[in-house]
Order: C-alpha cells, then sequence, then structure tokens
C-alpha cells in the first residue's frame, strides 16, 4: 500500500494553523513567532512532510539557490572555499548550485543551468567570465559576485585580498634578510590575483634596485617543481623563491628539497594563501594568509545585497604574514 504525501494543508491542519503560516515557517527570512515555528516544525516532522523548493519558488519568485561557478576544484583553496560557502549559504537558507567549468572562461551553455534553476544570485571564484555572459545574467535579473578577484571591465560585486600590498610586504622581507637572487613564480597570468602579485613584488625589488626573475608556474605544483628544478640545473640557487600561491611554492620546495639545497638557510620559499597543508610539520611553509572567512561573508553579504538592488562595489581585504619554518 502506497504511503499517503502530507501536504502543508496536512500540516497546517495538524497545527492548528493556517496553511500561509506552514509556507512562511519553511520560506527563509520570512516573519513567523518562534511558538508557531515550533508547532509547525513538529507537526511537519511527525507527518513527515517536506516542503518542494521549485514549487515554492514558482509561487513567491524566490528559488532560495545560489549558483557557484569554480574551475579549478583539485586546488586545496578553492576546495576548502567551496565548503565554506556551501555551509555559510546553508545557514542563510539558500542551496548552492555548483558548476565546474572546464575551461579557462565560463561558456554560456553552462550558466544555462544557473538561468533553467532561476537562481538568486551567482558567485564565480577562479573561473574567467565575458561580458556577453554577464550581460546575459543580468538580463535575467541574476547579480555577479566576484570571488578572490576583479575585473575592472565587468560590471560585478568582487571581494579581494590587496595583493598588491601582500607581495609588497614579502618583497620588503626578502630585502631586510639580505635576498639579492630573487624567483617569481607567477600563476595564471591572465588573473587578477597573480598579476597583482608579481606587480607588487617586483616593483618593490625594482625601486630597491633588484630584478627579480620570473618563471611562469601556472599554479601548479608540476609547473612549478619543472621550472625550479631548471633554474637550479643552470646553477643557480637563489637566495629566495616567492610562489604566487602556496601550492606554487610547495612545487619550488620540494625541487629545493631534492637537490639538498637547505631551506631555509639557502634558500627562502614563500607562498600565498595559507592552505591547511601548508601548516604541515612535513612542509611548514611560511606564506601570507588571505582572511578567508571574512572574504567569503562579505561576498555573501554583497551577492544577497544587490539582489536587493544595491550597486556593485568592490570590497579589499588585508592578510597575515604567517612565518614558519621556510623562512628565517
Amino acid at each position: 500500500m502506497t504511503k499517503k504525501i502530507s501536504s502543508a494543508m496536512d500540516v497546517a491542519k495538524k497545527a492548528n494553523v493556517s496553511q500561509s503560516t506552514v509556507s512562511r515557517v519553511f520560506t527563509p527570512g520570512a516573519s513567523v513567532s518562534e511558538k508557531a515555528k515550533r508547532k509547525v516544525l513538529q507537526a511537519a516532522e511527525e507527518l513527515g512532510y517536506r516542503p518542494n523548493a521549485l514549487a515554492r519558488g514558482l509561487i513567491t519568485k524566490k528559488t532560495g539557490m545560489v549558483g557557484l561557478a569554480m574551475k579549478d576544484i583539485q586546488n586545496p583553496f578553492y576546495h576548502e572555499i567551496l565548503g565554506m560557502f556551501s555551509e555559510k549559504l546553508r545557514k542563510r537558507g539558500y542551496t548552492v548550485l555548483f558548476v565546474y567549468t572546464e575551461n579557462e572562461e565560463i561558456q554560456q551553455e553552462e550558466i544555462n543551468h544557473f538561468l533553467e534553476y532561476n537562481v538568486e544570485g551567482v558567485i564565480v571564484t577562479d573561473a574567467l567570465l565575458s561580458s556577453k555572459v554577464v550581460t546575459r545574467l543580468h538580463d535575467n535579473n541574476i547579480p555577479i559576485t566576484l570571488f578572490n578577484r576583479y575585473d575592472k571591465h565587468l560590471s560585478c560585486n568582487s571581494v579581494y585580498c590587496d595583493n598588491i600590498r601582500a607581495s609588497k610586504e614579502i618583497a620588503s622581507y626578502l630585502y631586510a634578510q639580505g635576498c639579492e637572487d630573487i624567483v617569481f613564480i607567477t600563476g595564471k597570468i591572465n588573473t587578477s590575483t597573480s598579476r597583482d602579485r608579481q606587480l607588487g613584488f617586483t616593483s618593490y625589488l625594482k625601486n630597491k634596485g633588484i630584478d627579480a626573475a620570473i618563471l611562469e608556474g601556472d599554479y601548479t605544483y608540476e609547473k612549478s617543481y619543472h621550472v625550479t628544478n631548471e633554474y637550479i640545473k643552470n646553477n643557480r640557487i637563489p637566495d629566495a623563491i616567492f610562489g604566487a600561491n602556496d601550492i606554487t611554492a610547495l612545487g619550488a620546495l620540494d625541487a629545493l628539497k631534492n637537490n639538498h639545497i637547505q631551506v631555509p638557510q639557502e634558500t627562502i620559499v614563500i607562498g600565498f594563501d595559507d592552505i591547511k597543508m601548508a601548516s604541515w610539520p612535513s612542509h611548514a611553509l611560511s606564506t601570507w594568509a588571505q582572511p578567508i572567512e571574512q572574504m567569503v561573508n562579505e561576498t555573501i553579504d554583497l551577492m544577497l545585497s544587490e539582489i536587493n538592488r544595491s550597486k556593485p562595489r568592490k570590497v579589499t581585504l588585508n592578510g597575515t604574514f604567517i612565518h614558519r619554518k621556510t623562512t628565517r
């Protein structure tokens, strides 16, 4: 015998409240008294009632869904970010619709998922956006917030660390240590994060009469390990290496260790992000820690405020230099 599926009307009858009260209890942000809420939730639990979010969205025009687009899911930094966004949005009554993009730039067909489910906002981490994609989302009243980067050509909210200031502070530290043969291993050259970190770092050193060597690392362990190994093979042991992110720095660190170069006695190594791996005893990597939780909170706040018709804004936050065993 098929079990009867309880409806909102059944819950209302059992809790002795109106059907609209039941609807408000299961609508994020709706006003309802604690007493009524307890009665409805208890009745729903006893009846096994589960609200249909998509059906409710057709009525309220609000789906309670937020789109999250990401490319580099293998990077531990963004893996941690995905979990944090999911948790914090859930606490605010939103569900995450995750889209993994295989291309450097989000394609038109990939945003169809966001449009089909009528998400209330979109957060983009490391994937690139074209003006056409932004226009299409905006035409459908879907606001966009960029996380950990910005794009001055796009009308989007953005939250990011002050990468120029951070990299200048790292360069200042290395200069104070007497380092002269200094290497910067880049991230993806088409991202604001890598460009700003390189700009701040090299411009500070340039003013001190030092030209840093630039090696292309692409934000990956493998590429960083390879370019560091090649640099060493040319009979050059650098005084210091600054990686555009922690994964890059860890690749350089392992290349140095495998060539029996002592860190930090012979070569200082510094990363950026402070992923969990950086603090592992086997690495103990010195790095610039971004205020991740604050960045995530600011991103969500900006996205929700734009849903309520605020103008796009840019938020820049600072971080902290974490010294571990790869610096003196």
